[in-house]
């Protein structure tokens, strides 16, 4: 019971639809209605405002986190089946009809409550592959790869293969993203505007 517990507040706490919230707030109007119609904090960006990316960004770190240490009240599985559930969530949320955002500010979240080297690791390979080459995507699906890869190496079995899963879950959501990388459509994110 506490598992499907944990489980199910992982799983609500995801699909609280942040980005969403934070543009209206704002003033911004509907964040789906905006460049590729994603909840995530790098759509929120494509608005011009800096601020509402980064709220958003923090408020999505936050539940990853949060749905971990509320997990952990009940124990080591418990931890980690909110840890799943939370990014199934932000990807599924019932209140959007199931259309979510990509997660990968929420798994960082996740990941930094579960072990944070690898969420130092990823973090690092993001930032240095959306630097080198502009695309938030790109970024996104190597520096989930990388998580998956340093994962076994700093923390144990359990935890590695929630990480691994989480990881594919993030490459999956990045299906079009993909399409338009290799079709050379993709749009590319700016660190200078607003």
């Amino acid at each position: 019971m506490t598992l499907l517990a944990a489980a199910a507040i992982g799983y609500l706490l995801g699909s609280v639809p942040f980005g969403l919230l934070v543009t209206r707030l704002a003033g911004l109007g509907d964040i789906r209605r905006i460049g590729s119609g994603n909840i995530g904090a790098t759509n929120v960006l494509r608005t011009g405002s800096k601020g509402a990316a980064a709220l958003t960004l923090l408020f999505d770190l936050a539940k990853g986190s949060a749905a971990v240490a509320i997990g952990q009240a009940w124990g080591e599985h418990a931890a980690l089946a909110a840890a799943g559930c939370v990014v199934i969530g932000h990807a599924f949320p019932v209140w959007l009809g199931f259309r979510g955002g990509k997660g990968l500010a929420t798994a960082l979240g996740v990941v930094i409550a579960l072990a944070w080297p690898v969420a130092a690791a990823g973090a690092l390979v993001w930032l240095a592959t959306a630097f080198w080459s502009r695309y938030s995507s790109l970024a996104a699906l190597v520096a989930a790869a990388a998580a998956a890869i340093v994962a076994p190496f700093v923390t144990d079995g359990a935890t590695a293969a929630v990480i691994a899963g989480i990881a594919l879950l993030i490459i999956l959501r990045h299906h079009a993203n993909v399409r338009r990388l290799i079709a050379g459509t993709e749009s590319r994110i700016s660190f200078t505007k607003g």
